[in-house]
């Protein structure tokens, strides 16, 4: 009677739900997967495990329709293949994504006989078509079925027994209501698991911190900031280990220029604290903490509750403190509470980012001082929200020009103390011991940032319940190239995804990219100079079909006024086998360890140390770290490589008569 449905299921496509909640609609199944669901529901084993060892398809897929092969597994109370599956890397807290036929049909426009039909005969049949459950994970089911062993299997394997479904249900709630006798007799071993299982699911954060450390895992996505990220690491991990005063919330202050990261620092911190958690207490498979997955997982920062943006410049004016904590009684809007009150309450804990607190009406501050220091707040209607458990972050760009010429002349300080050790000029170890590290000085922060921070707040008990006040300081040149080659990457593989383009670059385009960072602007200044030579030039030789798919573009800097050249582009060689040994001691800062003293002692006798003074005096703070050989690089010009493919008549698509035609030559 479905026929109609399953081909249309089998032509389906993922898609997100038109609830907007990233929730998968309807999505094809291949052959392989549904061979495998075919031997569930026959509890033919040997084909469960020959489809598996076959290698051919993803464990955790679902069904057209939302269900796992585990979650068949455990409804049809199948012991042995759920094993089968668990040990194969099923994952034993997976949601069923299916509600009810009438909803399933309602959102994919369907027929609800067909859908109610397919539900019935390829899940179960004792199941209400008219009951959602979405939600519900293997361990459900289990209970639901009346399979004790299926419950054992999956308590071995750490199902979590405090998840719950739409309704608020646990698979508790199930295993209880159960008149079977051996469901009866597993009630106390059940109780028992359910207590130990917070126990042993601190254990295994604790093991994953110990392996994934949270600054190695901010040091994945932010460039620099070493000394902010091991603030902010450090009094985390002293709140992740009870070593901090549990009756006051935590509460940071990040300064510095904008596009620096302050913003993608509280984002990582929510991540960690929420995001990933909740990941850790759903699953106990092994986690992903690839650069691709922390980035998406970063994109996704915002949708979950444990994470509050809140941008200050709203509420600039006296009177939108109703929108903080909400409106008085008798005035519009009181039954709709503040922005902050609703989402404290409904995450007590959450991290709260208070973005570009300075243009804030002292108002708000002043509401501000108890939610700090109590950790609690009164909203419009007269309910207190308790939130000592909530991490508070604010933003700010005070003193921005001020951190920035301190930290560039810290960087070039240290630069020089560098050179000079590398040269012999140094033998104190003493002195050595931290050249890579700029310390922020206790004498820069009273006598210049907090002058400034009490001027504009005007009040020391605002700044008395500020845990730690985070500097972020200017990139240095490795922290520049780092920039540059993320931009690099990024737009490569866009090329390569959107238009099959290939696309590299010389190493010195690297460092004319990285001339044109603006110390006010950040990370941003480096996206847009990228976004400025590089991504018009492909652009344009796009939309003018100089480059064809499939394509090799290789990015050069030109000493000559040409923008596009047709060449063979040569595969890219190791950088370290191809150095230049004229510019050995201008790229120091690119060696590391032995190479660099070794590098720096062969070219001893070029280095001039009454050089230094002059250089100092043609720094600007804005120039940083500029040598005389980077002051050329500046204005140096980009030139696209282009080598198309052989077309069908033969010919290559590289030549210049193509750029004649468009008058382009």
């Amino acid at each position: 009677m479905y026929d109609p449905l399953i081909q249309r299921l089998k032509t389906a496509t993922c898609r997100k739900g038109n609830d907007g909640n990233n929730r998968r609609g309807l999505r094809s199944n291949t052959v392989h997967e549904l061979e495998l669901f075919e031997a569930i529901r026959t509890n033919d084993t040997k084909r469960v495990e020959s489809i598996i060892n076959s290698k051919k398809i993803d464990i955790n897929f679902r069904h057209a329709l939302g269900w796992t092969p585990l979650h068949l597994a455990s409804i049809r109370g199948l012991p042995q293949i759920v094993k089968i599956l668990l040990d194969a890397g099923a994952d034993p807290n997976a949601i069923d994504e299916f509600s009810n036929a009438s909803q399933i049909s309602y959102e994919n426009n369907l027929n609800f006989v067909s859908v109610f039909l397919m539900r019935e005969e390829e899940f179960a049949n004792f199941l209400s078509g008219q009951v959602s459950f979405l939600g519900s994970t293997p361990l459900h089911y289990s209970c639901l079925a009346d399979s004790a062993e299926c419950v054992r299997i999956l308590m071995e394997h750490h199902a979590n027994p405090n998840l719950e479904n739409e309704f608020g249900h646990k698979a508790f709630d199930y295993l209880k209501d159960s008149k079977h006798p051996e469901m009866i007799k597993l009630i106390p071993e059940f109780i028992k698991y359910s207590n130990e299982y917070e126990d042993f699911i601190k254990q295994q954060q604790m093991e994953a911190r110990r392996k994934f450390p949270l600054e190695q895992r901010i040091r994945e996505v932010i460039v620099g900031q070493e000394g902010a990220i091991t603030t902010v690491a450090a009094t985390i991990r002293r709140k992740e280990n009870g070593w901090t005063d549990s009756e006051h919330p935590l509460v940071f202050l990040f300064l510095g220029s904008s596009g620096i990261g302050k913003t993608e620092l509280a984002k990582q911190i929510a991540d960690y604290l929420h995001g990933e958690k909740a990941a850790t207490n759903n699953s106990t498979g092994n986690k992903d903490y690839s650069k691709k997955h922390l980035k998406k997982q970063s994109k996704q920062t915002s949708n979950f509750k444990g994470f509050i943006r809140i941008d200050m410049s709203e509420y600039q004016e006296k009177h939108e403190v109703s929108k903080f904590i909400g409106s008085p009684p008798g005035y519009v809007g009181h039954e709709d509470g503040g922005q902050l009150t609703k989402a404290l309450t409904d995450c007590p804990n959450a991290v709260v980012l208070f973005d570009e607190v300075e243009k804030a009406h002292p108002d708000v501050l002043t509401i501000m001082l108890q939610l700090f220091d109590e950790g609690r707040l009164t909203d419009g209607k007269g309910r207190t929200i308790e939130c000592k458990d909530a991490i508070f972050i604010m933003t700010s760009n005070l003193a921005s020009d001020e951190i920035a010429e301190y930290g560039i002349r810290l960087r070039r300080e240290s630069e020089e103390l560098t050179k000079a050790h590398y040269s012999g000029k140094i033998i104190n170890e003493n002195e050595t011991e931290n050249l890579d590290k700029v310390v922020v000085s206790r004498f820069f922060k009273d006598r210049v940032i907090r002058p400034i921070l009490k001027r504009h707040f005007k009040r020391d008990e605002f700044l008395g319940r500020i845990n730690e006040i985070v500097y972020f300081l200017p990139f240095s040149r490795s922290e520049l190239h780092k920039l540059v080659l993320r931009e690099l990457d990024l737009w490569a593989n866009r090329a390569l995804q959107r238009h099959h383009i290939s696309l590299t670059w010389d190493k010195n385009v690297i460092g004319v990219l990285a001339n044109g960072y603006d110390v006010h602007y950040g990370a941003r200044s480096i996206k847009y100079e990228v976004e400025r030579r590089v991504v018009n030039k492909l652009a344009s030789a796009h939309e003018n079909r100089l480059m064809l798919p499939g394509a090799k573009v290789r990015i050069v800097v030109s000493e000559d006024d040409e923008e596009y050249t047709f060449a063979k582009v040569e595969p890219e060689v190791d950088y370290e086998t191809t150095f230049d040994q004229s510019q050995q001691g201008e790229n120091i800062q690119k060696l590391s360890g032995d190479e660099k003293q070794n590098e720096v002692m062969d070219n001893e006798a070029t280095f001039d140390p009454n050089q230094q003074d002059e250089q100092k005096d043609k720094l600007t703070s804005d120039e940083k770290e500029s040598n005389n050989k980077n002051k050329q690089q500046i204005e140096g010009k980009l030139k696209l490589l282009i080598d198309n493919p052989q077309q069908p008549n033969g010919k290559s698509g590289s030549g210049f008569n193509f750029l004649n035609k468009i008058g382009l030559a």
